[in-house]
């Protein structure tokens, strides 16, 4: 059998993890399609010929099925040899308390605020040091709103700014947040899609334009303002908002962010902006599985688009950079997710 060329890519792994679980290959697809139904992945076929696939190395999985398979064996994608180690990014699951008694009172459970601090120190590039930093800061209350969440109170609420280039990973990780604290998810292609699709054409242009003048002149301005309105709606009742969208020249600007720290101080809402940093490849794979038009002109002109993005750097405005390179953030989300269930059982 001739193995499909992925750096680093080692089949045998995974072949060795359905054994160690004592799975048929029709078994193995059974349990994935539900841990895919049960986590809201895109449904997956799973059936024995696919994973057979997958354990021989004439198909390498799609993000969706790596995610259910580290679900399923509870293990990271270096583990199950999809890919190397980032480098300090540990081989292992380690997203683990040994002997966790089940909490009579979540709220007060420390078990979940450790995992949780864990799972934010190792997705923050750079870590994060002080508890007075803007990391450290955002990490106590996303731990705050899981306590609350379980505990009852109202927060002081928050706005989270979730930006990264397209397919790196922002929506899924504001997912995530969202999982935990309860905070209100608004994401800026579902909130805006359909309008902006019939703008663009009322305007005599394609409904998947994302890269010409007549866009981001006439119609991105309009798109951030209903998505900004929105968030304002909430925060304005006490609903913490976590807003997944590029924002790429926003974060870049930091008088831009300078009036949005002011409006928020004002209004007594604190606001935090996170950007998601992914690698190219990653990047692509992710517009490829997901097949939305709008994606097309950056698919067609792959090198001149990627050759344009900064991907070393993050947003002068940034209080925390995600490391997503090769999924690994979201990946070790799935497993706090993962985790958090198990406390609350």
């Amino acid at each position: 059998m001739k193995t499909t060329q992925r750096h680093g890519w080692t089949p045998a792994r995974l072949r060795e993890h359905r054994e160690a679980h004592g799975l048929t290959l029709e078994a193995a697809g059974e349990r994935l399609r539900e841990t895919a139904t049960r986590h809201g992945l895109t449904v997956l076929a799973g059936n024995f010929q696919t994973i057979w696939g997958h354990e021989q190395g004439s198909i390498y999985p799609g993000p969706h099925y790596r995610r259910a398979y580290c679900l399923l064996y509870q293990a990271t994608e270096p583990e199950l040899g999809f890919r190397p180690a980032l480098p300090g990014e540990s081989q292992k699951a380690e997203i683990v308390i040994s002997a966790l008694p089940t909490p009579s009172n979540p709220a007060a459970d420390k078990a979940a605020a450790q995992v949780i601090e864990e799972a934010f120190t190792k997705v923050s590039i750079g870590g994060i040091d002080a508890a007075e930093s803007p990391q450290g800061l955002l990490r106590s209350r996303v731990v705050d709103a899981w306590r609350r969440r379980h505990g009852g109170g109202s927060p002081k609420p928050i706005l989270v700014l979730v930006g990264g280039y397209a397919g790196s990973g922002k929506t899924e990780f504001s997912r995530f947040l969202s999982d935990i604290t309860g905070w209100a998810f608004l994401d800026k292609d579902s909130l805006t899609r359909c309008i902006v699709e019939r703008l663009l054409i009322s305007l005599g242009g394609d409904p998947n334009d994302r890269h010409s003048d007549l866009y981001l002149k006439e119609v991105r301005p309009l798109e951030y303002r209903c998505l900004m309105e929105t968030a304002w709606d909430n925060l304005g009742v006490g609903t913490s908002s976590i807003l997944s969208a590029p924002f790429i020249t926003e974060l870049r600007d930091p008088a831009w962010f300078t009036r949005l720290e002011n409006r928020c101080a004002a209004k007594g809402i604190d606001v935090a902006a996170i950007w998601v940093r992914c690698d190219p490849e990653s990047m692509r794979e992710y517009i490829e599985f997901r097949g939305a038009a709008r994606d097309v002109w950056k698919l067609d002109n792959w090198a001149a688009y990627a050759d344009g993005l900064d991907i070393e750097a993050s947003p002068p405005t940034a209080h925390m950079t995600v490391d997503n390179r090769h999924g690994a953030a979201i990946s070790l989300a799935d497993q706090t997710r993962e985790m958090l269930k198990r406390i609350l059982t």
